[in-house]
């Protein structure tokens, strides 16, 4: 399969919109939504959801960075393993992931060089704001975003129009590899959420833990119905929450007398 010129413009437009989602804040740049879009530009849209749902699965746990570090950005997968998926037939989803993962780290040196030549032009802005300069201000903040455009619109471009050359990649990888890298993929989404519970699991977590390995394998439970689980506990925490908190500020306004103005 290739892919035409106009369509490796979109792709490089789409790719520029998401990961510009990153400096904007609203969760554009998600393996999930990035292969939903160029699914549609490249009319495999059932085979980039389900990529993307993969990736996504992953990138749940690999999204958090632990202390300062950078982690990995779904950006690579996003664009370059639904473009694998979506022009190769034999290759799974899983096996995808796992090949465009090396770009996932690329990207954050990327953004970190952006960060980087970008610094001193916060002292330009001061000044131009200060000399009253309003248009050359708005062009020195949006820096670190037009540059994140730049780079996301050429890699998309780049990424689609190189679909021959990942494929012929791809060919020369031994089938023994291939089947290796498609259990390393599989394994992917389990790795992500095991660093999430590293770092948020707590004793309270235990028991919805136990329930849910319950209603997998015990209940051979699907996933929607595994979420609906999910939200019920939720909901109970939440709602339980409010009420215990309520009751213990009434414990406390009626042995303290009450609370006035906050005191």
């Amino acid at each position: 399969m290739t892919f035409t010129i106009w369509q490796a413009l979109l792709v490089g437009l789409w790719a520029a919109f998401c990961f510009a989602g990153q400096i904007w804040g609203i969760y554009t740049n998600r393996a999930l939504f990035i292969a939903f879009g160029v699914g549609i530009i490249l009319g495999d849209l059932r085979t980039a959801v389900i990529f993307g749902a993969t990736a996504e699965l992953a990138f749940m746990g690999f999204g958090v960075g632990p202390g300062g570090s950078t982690p990995p950005n779904p950006l690579g997968p996003g664009i370059v393993g639904t473009i694998m998926a979506i022009s190769m037939d034999k290759l799974s989803p899983s096996a995808a992931l796992t090949l465009s993962y090396p770009f996932a780290i690329i990207v954050p040196f990327v953004i970190t060089f952006i960060f980087t030549i970008n610094s001193s032009s916060m002292e330009t802005a001061k000044k131009a704001i200060m000399e009253g300069k309003y248009r050359k201000y708005k062009w020195l903040s949006n820096l670190t975003l037009y540059g994140f455009m730049i780079f996301a619109f050429i890699f998309g471009f780049a990424a689609t129009e190189s679909t021959s050359a990942l494929r012929a990649f791809i060919k020369i990888i031994p089938q023994w590899l291939m089947n290796g890298l498609t259990v390393a993929g599989g394994l992917l989404p389990a790795v992500g959420f095991a660093l999430i519970l590293s770092t948020m699991v707590k004793k309270e977590y235990i028991p919805a833990i136990i329930l849910g390995y319950v209603c997998v394998a015990y209940l051979q439970m699907p996933v929607i119905g595994l979420a609906f689980v999910g939200a019920v506990i939720a909901f109970n925490n939440y709602f339980n929450g409010k009420k215990s908190s309520k009751d213990n500020d009434s414990d406390q306004g009626g042995n303290d007398g009450g609370i006035e103005d906050g005191i």
